[in-house]
């Protein structure tokens, strides 16, 4: 399979599960709400990405997650694009500290994303507003979200760090056969 078939197959997985999540975090988990929360699975597609791939793929899965909650959520556009790339981006600079089977990298980095993103979402939605109740803000949602988030991205992490090493193994078998030749 040439580079080309093998780089389209890995995009489209990635779009794949993209999509799956955004349906998942938009529909179904809008039915098991915690403490009135949601988790966002979103954050931890992109946090998950950033630090297993690097910054390239945390800027550019990022800004295409971040794009797709634009176009479905009706607030300022391109809110969510900016939050979610510097997110990728943050995440992808630990790279150099991610070991697949550690679960205490992923879990500090996802955490912190979703914290991040908790207050940025509250600075520029609620703060411009003069709404400036920030400790309820944080205590109520900001935190029970940062929780729930971290329960349901264990199951995340592992199921796209399996899907990332299959499709690596399936590059590399491709690109020993074509070696081969």
């Amino acid at each position: 399979m040439t580079d080309y078939k093998q780089y389209l197959r890995r995009i489209l997985i990635i779009a794949a599960v993209i999509y799956v999540c955004f349906l998942l975090q938009t529909s179904i988990f809008s039915h098991f709400q915690l403490a009135s929360v949601t988790p966002n699975i979103l954050v931890c597609v992109v946090s998950t990405y950033g630090f297993m791939k690097g910054r390239k793929y945390g800027i550019i899965i990022g800004f295409c997650t971040g794009l797709l909650l634009d176009v479905f959520s009706g607030n300022l556009f391109g809110m969510y694009a900016l939050i979610y790339m510097y997110i990728g981006l943050l995440n992808g600079m630990f790279r150099k500290q991610f070991y697949g089977d550690d679960l205490r990298l992923p879990m500090i980095l996802i955490g912190t994303s979703d914290l991040i993103y908790g207050i940025v979402t509250y600075l520029i939605l609620f703060a411009i507003r003069s709404q400036y109740d920030f400790s309820y803000y944080l205590i109520n949602i900001i935190l029970p979200e940062v929780v729930y988030t971290l329960l349901v991205s264990i199951f995340v992490y592992y199921l796209i760090l399996h899907l990332n090493n299959w499709v690596d193994k399936l590059e590399k078998k491709g690109s020993d056969r074509i070696g081969n030749y």
